[in-house]
């Protein structure tokens, strides 16, 4: 068995989901017009290096508590309703490859969870990694705080989230990443150079300057979901 890895954010999908999110939001009435710009604030944050990844998840999401579970998830399938036709052909055929190869596939991200699983359910993979809103009680479907439980899946985070989910699979999966005789992590930001060296077959999409450098030092293949399927 193989593993397959892939961001999601301007990787599997040409776009952040946490703005496509925001902007929904707004559309509902549950944020305020002003939240688009709170949000653009930080992906410019992300893009020079310097987020606090805990800053903005905390931005995010507290101004959600005041909405019961049942009316989250239920925003959570029109969501998913509306990003369906967004979703591109050329990579739901890339995750489909991996899988009709019996290639152990997850996605692997820093947005939240809520917003990353209509996207899960997409591309229909089974497996997703993402950073974990906290509750107040603890469960699952409890108030949300506006922190993040756990370590967010981002930066070198990835790799030990990936490790934990991995280690956590029932036999005969293997048991660590070094395990697997052929891995692949698609990405298209430097953020996730932890994870990208730590797998065999690193493939970079559509990447940031940074990683486009060091994928050219290293040989790695550069993948434009618009022209054609990685090698």
């Amino acid at each position: 068995m193989n593993l397959a890895l892939f961001d999601l954010d301007h990787t599997l999908i040409p776009f952040d989901s946490g703005m496509a999110w925001v902007r929904f939001l707004v559309a509902q009435g549950a944020l305020p017009p002003s939240a688009c710009d709170d949000y653009l604030g930080y992906c410019h944050q992300y893009v020079a290096g310097t987020l606090d990844i805990h800053a903005m998840h905390r931005a995010s999401v507290a101004p959600l508590a005041r909405y019961p579970h049942a009316l989250l998830a239920q925003w959570g399938r029109e969501f998913e309703m509306q990003m369906a036709a967004e979703v591109p052909a050329s990579t739901r055929a890339l995750v489909a490859q991996h899988q009709q190869a019996g290639d152990l596939c997850a996605i692997v991200t820093a947005t939240t969870r809520f917003v990353a699983e209509p996207f899960a359910r997409l591309f229909e993979v089974d497996h997703l990694l993402a950073t974990e809103p906290a509750t107040a009680d603890g469960s699952a479907t409890g108030p949300l705080t506006g922190e993040i439980q756990g370590w967010p899946c981002y930066r070198e985070h990835k790799v030990t989230r990936v490790q934990a989910w991995l280690a956590g699979l029932p036999p005969p999966h293997p048991r660590g990443l070094q395990a697997f005789e052929r891995s692949w992590f698609y990405t298209d930001s430097s953020s996730d150079l932890p994870l990208l060296e730590a797998v065999t077959h690193p493939v970079v999409v559509r990447p940031d300057a940074r990683l486009r450098d060091r994928a050219r030092r290293e040989g790695w293949p550069v993948f434009d979901p618009a022209l054609a399927m990685p090698p």
